[in-house]
């Protein structure tokens, strides 16, 4: 079955270095925002469109299936990567989308090495961005990072629950 998706906004981890450094030397502002962003939803959404906000290019970086196992167990992702990554293509705020596969708690760090954007944003529930775990490489790729407020109830461990107990 041939599928319609955007295919072209979805780079493997070279691709995306390349073009992520063609961009910055034509003068874009490059913004990254990562997650596993399984189930994709509203939340979501308000993050990746603040994201966007911050700058003329966004790269979604996703978590593999393989990483979020690891994590979340061997029932997550609910939604395999290629899916996941196809539903963000679709996106008109996001430009590109790259699959991470590197330890769960690893992949901001290979995607902001990767992108090297001048801004990374995040959930405000992490804190001020000098206290995330990424902000080490953050300050070593000279990004700054944008909080952004995500609305209760939003999460994907909440839309899972309300699923199963419907």
């Amino acid at each position: 079955m041939q599928h319609h998706w955007r295919y072209a906004k979805i780079l493997d981890l070279a691709t995306a270095t390349n073009k992520a450094a063609e961009l910055k030397a034509a003068g874009k502002k490059v913004v990254t925002v990562n997650g596993a962003f399984d189930l994709l939803h509203a939340g979501h959404l308000d993050m990746i469109e603040e994201a966007k906000q911050q700058g003329e290019v966004l790269f979604v970086g996703i978590n593999s299936d393989a990483s979020i196992r690891e994590r979340k167990g061997p029932a997550r992702p609910i939604i395999g990567e290629q899916e996941r990554a196809a539903l963000l293509a679709a996106l008109a705020c996001v430009d590109y989308v790259v699959i991470i596969d590197a330890p769960y708690d690893d992949m901001q760090d290979v995607l902001l090495r990767a992108i090297k954007p001048h801004v990374h944003a995040n959930g405000a529930e992490y804190g001020d961005p000098s206290s995330w775990v990424e902000w080490p490489v953050m300050q070593e790729v000279g990004a700054t990072g944008h909080s952004v407020l995500r609305r209760p109830g939003l999460a994907t461990s909440d839309v899972i629950k309300k699923i199963q107990n419907s």
